[in-house]
């Protein structure tokens, strides 16, 4: 949580400043209005206030939580340090970042993605996985605008959600079979030009996107 709420702080603020009490609260009462109300009270964040930040469901207070990650996520790295560290190491870290950030709100995280499996919303839930991988690969010093910029972030999107699933129920200490769980899934990731170079230069099968992300998912890869 930020250190303080301006004075008079919009909207966009006070979302921003209670979302991550907020992902703590919503594992014991869901994401509702209970918990922006005990968030609120914590942080000693007018009530109503709360409720007019939060006044449009639980899909966009699970979508603040998921923005309050991007920005924890960005401050984990200096733009140097990320700079000395080879691409798949800074793609590894990031995502490990990530799963540090959510290790102390699981509840909260497995509550929000029911939430975001159910049919109205899962074209939402696939645009918060898609900005996600872009921050990541934005980050990582990507700046590809050809199809390279969609690919790059539709596997990493995948990558992303198949180990969130593992971590969700990872009981390992420091939560090493998801983050070897990652390794291997980045390995697929590293891999994808050299297999596209290859199938398309034998003029082989067409390459299958849907194939190859259903190979990222499979867990026992």
């Amino acid at each position: 949580m930020a250190a303080s709420l301006p004075e008079d702080p919009t909207l966009d603020e006070v979302r921003a400043f209670l979302a991550p009490e907020l992902a703590a609260q919503a594992a014991f009462d869901g994401w509702n209005d209970k918990a922006v109300l005990a968030a609120a009270d914590l942080a000693g964040v007018d009530a109503d206030l709360a409720r007019l930040a939060f006044n449009d469901g639980p899909v966009d207070m699970i979508d603040s939580w998921f923005q309050a990650v991007d920005l924890q996520m960005a401050e984990k790295y200096s733009a140097e340090e990320l700079a000395a560290m080879k691409v798949r190491q800074r793609i590894k870290s990031l995502v490990e970042a990530r799963l540090d950030i959510l290790a102390p709100h699981r509840e909260g995280l497995r509550r929000a993605l029911a939430i975001l499996a159910a049919p109205p919303h899962v074209r939402r839930a696939t645009k918060m996985g898609w900005r996600a991988a872009d921050r990541m690969w934005r980050l990582a010093g990507d700046t590809a605008t050809d199809y390279n910029h969609y690919t790059k972030r539709t596997l990493l999107s995948g990558v992303y959600g198949s180990t969130i699933s593992v971590f969700l129920d990872d009981d390992s200490e420091n939560f090493s079979e998801s983050r070897a769980f990652l390794d291997r899934r980045i390995e697929n990731i590293m891999q994808f030009e050299k297999i596209k170079a290859k199938v398309t230069g034998r003029g082989g099968d067409r390459f299958s996107m849907a194939r190859f992300i259903g190979r990222l998912r499979y867990r026992g890869a």
